[in-house]
């Protein structure tokens, strides 16, 4: 089965890790580290190959995405030689990325339209079975609730009077499903998580799946916090401490912009415990960490007779190559759940997420177990 994997944000930091990480697998030259869907438990599944991927996207930015690679190269992201070994494939996929910003005087209709067009263009070019669009895009500011969100007949309406009434991810969104592709949200944007659009989904007959790819300090949080439920160890504070570099850490400086993030990371403890925990998330920028993040945390907790305790943590790690792989099983996942005749939601992959679209579960070995599960279901329908 091949699949096409359609990149909003193609010429980014996590997208070019992406596909540089699956062109070096495919030609030998890395390992699957990384790669949840790599394991054993997954082989019976049916998912597609990386080596049946085909890649292409939308940016807003023209920076050949060789020289992406580059940059990503000597700030140490992935290895040295890789860009320069796999220079003519990655020359291949920059000719598939396509302009995604809004033209002057283009209504949000029309911009829609365009977006479809492009990803229907990208399917039909390529001869893939079936195109997954995954945005890696910058985080939005939240939603501002609209009355055209609360059904696909308003959408259309308010669309078709040329009123602009779409956040960015959703309107990709949008497009997606227009074009008939499954959608999943790697940022804490609003995407596909609107009334209007999730039935859209479903008239389509698309999955999708998100919000908020897990891969530092919330990954350890949904490990942590069932320790201290399982316990009975009552957590009366948990302070996380984050700063980063990048793309990530400018965007995240906006303080309308990291209103998404904090809320995003900011469900799995209260939800884990099972009641209200002061929980204060700090980001800050800091652009000489680059490509690199570090969080701290603080964790008070009363134990037996109400003596109190702390716990501290820090994680460091490159965000890039703990987001790529993910990004990579999550095209795989949503693929083969298309194949299989899934639709709308896909609270299975909440192991992937902050905010998962369909799930209240944070626990991460929870999460895995369903996961797991979700898995062997597909291994049983035809592939």
């Amino acid at each position: 089965m091949s699949t096409g994997l359609w990149l909003v944000g193609a010429r980014g930091s996590v997208a070019t890790t992406a596909m540089v990480g699956a062109l070096a697998v495919r030609a030998g030259l890395a390992a699957r580290n990384g790669l949840v869907t790599g394991g054993r438990v997954f082989e019976e599944a049916g998912l597609p190959a990386l080596e049946g991927f085909v890649f292409g996207g939308h940016d807003v930015v023209s920076l050949p995405l060789a020289k992406r690679a580059e940059a990503l190269a000597q700030g140490g992201v992935v290895p040295r030689h890789l860009p320069a070994v796999l220079a003519d494939e990655l020359e291949q996929i920059d000719a598939r990325i396509r302009p995604g910003g809004r033209r002057e005087g283009e209504t949000q209709a029309g911009h829609a339209a365009r977006l479809a067009d492009d990803i229907r263009a990208f399917g039909e070019a390529t001869g893939v079975d079936r195109v997954v669009v995954l945005n890696v895009a910058s985080t939005e500011p939240p939603a501002e609730p609209h009355p055209a969100h609360a059904s696909l007949a308003a959408l259309e309406a308010a669309l078709a009077e040329g009123a602009g009434v779409l956040p960015i991810s959703s309107l990709y969104a949008y497009a997606a499903f227009r074009a008939g592709a499954s959608f999943v949200d790697f940022t804490p944007s609003t995407g596909a998580r609107l009334p209007a659009l999730t039935e859209l989904a479903a008239q389509e007959g698309l999955p999708f799946a998100g919000s908020d790819g897990k891969t530092g300090e919330t990954l350890v949080k949904s490990a942590l916090a069932p320790m201290f439920q399982t316990r009975e160890l009552h957590v009366q504070s948990w302070v996380g401490m984050n700063i980063l570099g990048g793309g990530d850490g400018a965007t995240l400086a906006d303080p309308h912009a990291v209103l998404s993030k904090t809320r995003s990371k900011g469900r799995s403890v209260a939800e884990t415990l099972g009641y209200e925990v002061v929980a204060p998330v700090h980001i800050d920028n800091v652009p000489d960490m680059g490509e690199w993040k570090t969080a701290w945390d603080h964790i008070a907790f009363e134990g037996f007779l109400g003596v109190r305790m702390t716990m501290q943590f820090t994680w460091q790690g490159c965000d890039s190559a703990l987001a790529a792989p993910l990004v990579l099983d999550l095209a795989r996942l949503v693929a083969r759940a298309a194949q299989a005749g899934e639709s709308g939601p896909l609270p299975a992959l909440a192991f992937f997420f902050k905010d998962p679209v369909g799930s209240t579960e944070h626990r991460l070995a929870t999460q895995y177990d369903q996961l797991v599960e979700w898995a062997r279901g597909l291994a049983r329908r035809s592939a």
